[in-house]
């Protein structure tokens, strides 16, 4: 008998080793599973729905760097020689799709760009940046519909109108958060970025009609100030530059919004 228990414990062994490395193949395959597009953004609408405000005006410091410096000072009459522009920005919210989004130096002018039912309107010289966030806030974050499906429906054809695939999805990180990525993998396809933990919006990279590359950035929805309308932070890029920076620093959701500003 002693002869043969070598033999035993040889053949049972494995068993165990099996087992695991069959549940961790099931575990890997259940964190690679990507949810189809519609999925996806069926979610994020519903998640939008469920926000306990529709008005938000949101103040906070408004920053541009690079060439986004010369454009946003000829703009607010302000010096264009030096690396970095500061102004304060605020962001008025009425939703569905009507949204404001002003640039006020201390001393200089005044610069709005307003976008309402997908119309744009500019109040002073246009500033590129300004333009490209408050147009992917209004069609991203302001849309509301009668239900999940109708909003999924009005996104996915903003998404396409950029040359964004909606239907083709795959996992990113963005922000040491995990994504779902909307559209053709590859760095510089346009592309629309979910974060997979709460399905709010997380970037969107396109091209405009001039063939410029913007890539709209929404990090952070963490400040109670916004109630999540709005995320605390928004960057705009064009090519591999970032352009504006504006981070909210006072939110309120009851601020009674007169129609003329829209």
């Amino acid at each position: 008998m002693s002869t043969q228990e070598p033999l035993i414990r040889k053949y049972v062994m494995p068993a165990p080793r099996a087992v695991l490395l069959v549940g961790l193949l099931a575990a890997l395959s259940a964190s690679a599973y990507v949810l189809p597009g519609g999925s996806i953004l069926r979610r994020m609408m519903a998640g939008r729905e469920d926000l306990p405000a529709s008005t938000l005006k949101a103040d906070g410091s408004l920053h541009f760097y690079g060439p986004g410096v010369k454009e946003a000072g000829a703009a607010l009459g302000l010096p264009t020689d030096r690396s970095e522009l500061e102004a304060d920005g605020t962001v008025l919210l009425k939703v569905p799709g009507r949204c404001r989004f002003e640039a006020r130096p201390l001393e200089g002018n005044m610069v709005a760009v307003v976008s309402s039912g997908g119309r744009k309107r500019v109040e002073g010289t246009e500033i590129p940046a300004l333009s490209e966030a408050v147009q992917q806030v209004c069609a991203l974050l302001a849309v509301r519909a009668e239900t999940p499906v109708e909003g999924r429906e009005l996104v996915e054809a903003h998404l396409r109108a950029l040359g964004i695939e909606p239907r083709a999805t795959s996992l990113g990180r963005f922000g040491g958060e995990v994504v779902y990525v909307l559209g053709q993998q590859g760095e510089g396809k346009p592309q629309f970025w979910v974060y997979k933990d709460g399905f709010r919006p997380a970037r969107v990279r396109y091209k405009d009609g001039k063939g410029t590359q913007w890539d709209v950035r929404f990090i952070d929805y963490t400040s109670p100030a916004t109630s999540e309308l709005l995320p605390r932070t928004m960057e705009v890029w064009r090519g591999t530059e970032r352009v504006m920076r504006f981070t909210v620093l006072t939110g309120d959701t009851r601020a009674k919004l007169a129609d003329t500003l829209f």
